[in-house]
């Protein structure tokens, strides 16, 4: 069972700020903004190429409402997926990072090399 799994089944503890049925959101452990929350399907999907249109559209409203849980929805948020190991996925189950509380920049690419990609 993936550590997110566990989360959902409650095996280890986590900092919730939105629960329903479908969905789960909590504090990041190993936070890159002042606020950045976690949103994840309790049902296990291992990244966003196995997502289908309707969990992702269920997702989506899930999202905003998180955002609007933690008082971001109006200044603004970031929200990213990694896919696979290039991608940065560290943790095989399907899982949105939303970050806001600040103005974001773009720093992460820095170490990405684009030679030959285009």
């Amino acid at each position: 069972m993936c550590l997110f799994c566990k989360i959902v089944n409650k095996e280890i503890p986590a900092n919730v700020i939105l629960e329903d049925d479908d969905f789960l959101a909590f504090h990041d452990i190993n936070p890159k903004a002042p606020v950045h929350i976690l949103a994840i399907p309790k049902m296990h999907v291992d990244s966003f190429n196995e997502a289908n249109g309707n969990l992702m559209g269920k997702m989506s409203n899930f999202i905003q409402k998180v955002a609007l849980e933690v008082d971001i929805a109006k200044s603004g948020y970031r929200v990213i997926t990694n896919v696979g190991f290039n991608g940065g996925q560290e943790v095989l189950h399907l899982h949105f990072h939303i970050l806001g509380g600040a103005k974001l920049k773009w720093e992460h690419f820095s170490d990405a090399d684009p030679k030959g990609h285009f």
